[in-house]
């Protein structure tokens, strides 16, 4: 096709934010956290990350997530044209995305191809396909750079994977191998030139809604044997979502995952302690220092505590704080929420109080 698109490109990649949270009920004890153009949120305990890339697009859209590594678009009213680009891609990553990374799993440790070995990687992805007159695809969007770092625009290869699609969409470039078998699987592939980097475009032969310990060493090896890969690049990223063109509301990730030698990674930890360093009548500075207790890397954290009597925070330095009534929660600024394993953060704040100045009983970290 003529048309040219990177899905997440720079110019547009650079503006995803962290999530305005906003949280509601979900049953009895669950909550919904809702994300619009350009936010993420880390899931599954920072393991991966939803993001709702709407980069080619101002049309409202939305998507929902449950904390776990799942996400619905809850609504969209994307229309662009079949034969151009789509209007985002609403998806679910593990790795580093434009240098927002996850926590441990392919963010800690890129593969180099040479070493990507049959079963060495495996994802499985389950989803609801709505159909209708929404336009879009199902598809994987692997991330290959060369060096095992950056914070821009991988510049190695993009690897889709296509489980389906609906609607008269179809890969970018031209297709240049029908009915090929590739780890089991049979697809047509599509390719093209991006400039600094190749598309290369895995179509199932039959579409599917899920997959279950897809192999990406036999798609990687056949890419590097046409010519599109080179061996000594890094995979970096999976991602996981659909490519809207027109509408999309109800498509839903049930759920996601990445293994890496057959063992999910596991979810960085972190812990807080709050202290008064200083205090005097009606007033007081506070400080909590967040350390990461894991093996991987925190991407981002939270805290939370309660005050147990009328204390309250005049103004907070190194994160963001907002307080209701005795309860405060404290975000990253966005300099300082990466914390390597045994690394601490520490946020500072001045407060006041009549009565005592009681500790809160504890902080909790997420």
């Amino acid at each position: 096709m003529a048309w040219t698109w990177k899905a997440g490109s720079l110019a547009t990649a650079a503006l995803l934010t962290s999530a305005v949270l906003f949280q509601g009920a979900v049953g009895a004890n669950a909550a919904t956290t809702t994300l619009t153009q350009m936010q993420t949120s880390p899931v599954a305990g920072g393991i991966y990350t939803v993001q709702n890339n709407e980069w080619g697009s101002g049309a409202a859209e939305s998507i929902t997530t449950d904390g776990n590594a799942d996400f619905t678009v809850a609504n969209s009213a994307i229309d662009n044209a079949t034969n151009g680009a789509p209007g985002g891609y609403p998806s679910i990553y593990q790795g580093c995305h434009w240098g927002n990374c996850t926590s441990g799993g392919l963010s800690a440790t890129p593969i180099q191809v040479s070493s990507l070995t049959t079963g060495k990687v495996t994802t499985s992805w389950s989803t609801t396909q709505p159909g209708g007159s929404n336009d879009y695809d199902v598809a994987y969007d692997i991330w290959f750079n060369q060096t095992p770092t950056t914070t821009g625009q991988p510049d190695c290869t993009e690897l889709m994977v296509w489980l389906n699609h609906n609607g008269p969409v179809q890969p970018f470039g031209s297709e240049v191998a029908t009915n090929v078998t590739v780890g089991g699987v049979g697809y047509n592939v599509w390719e093209g030139s991006q400039g600094s980097f190749d598309t290369v475009s895995y179509t199932m032969t039959t579409p599917e809604t899920s997959v279950s310990g897809l192999d990406l060493a036999p798609l990687a090896q056949n890419a590097v044997s046409r010519g599109y890969l080179s061996n000594s690049c890094y995979l970096i990223d999976i991602e996981a979502g659909f490519e809207l063109w027109q509408g999309g509301g109800g498509l839903a990730t049930n759920s996601f995952s990445v293994d890496i030698n057959g063992a999910p990674p596991v979810p960085a930890t972190c812990s807080a302690v709050y202290s008064v360093p200083s205090s005097w009548s009606g007033g007081f500075q506070g400080q909590v220092v967040v350390t990461d207790t894991g093996t991987s890397p925190v991407n981002g954290w939270t805290i939370d505590w309660t005050f147990p009597g009328n204390q309250e925070i005049s103004d907070l330095w190194n994160g963001v704080y907002t307080q209701s009534g005795e309860a405060v929660t404290v975000t990253n600024e966005p300099y300082n929420g990466t914390i390597e394993p045994g690394d601490s953060v520490t946020i500072g704040f001045n407060g006041s109080y009549t009565g005592t100045n009681t500790s809160p009983s504890g902080v909790t970290c997420t």
